[in-house]
């Protein structure tokens, strides 16, 4: 596992106040944190740079919308 010690934490501009979100960090070199924004101290994923990048991209040009 990735030490996101120093990670600042952020919700979307776009979340509400419904629950459903999920926090990130991405101020860290070489690693990019995903957590239940419910559960700050619960489990949490990991990617690279890139691969956060093309994910962000990739919701952005909508091909995950069904």
């Amino acid at each position: 596992m990735s030490d996101l010690t120093g990670a600042v934490w952020r919700k979307s501009g776009r979340s509400n106040n419904g629950g459903n979100c999920v926090e990130v960090a991405d101020n860290l070199p070489g690693v990019v944190g995903l957590r239940d924004s419910k559960d700050p101290a619960g489990p949490l994923l990991t990617f690279s740079p890139a691969s956060w990048a093309t994910f962000v991209m990739g919701i952005k040009q909508r091909i995950f919308d069904s």
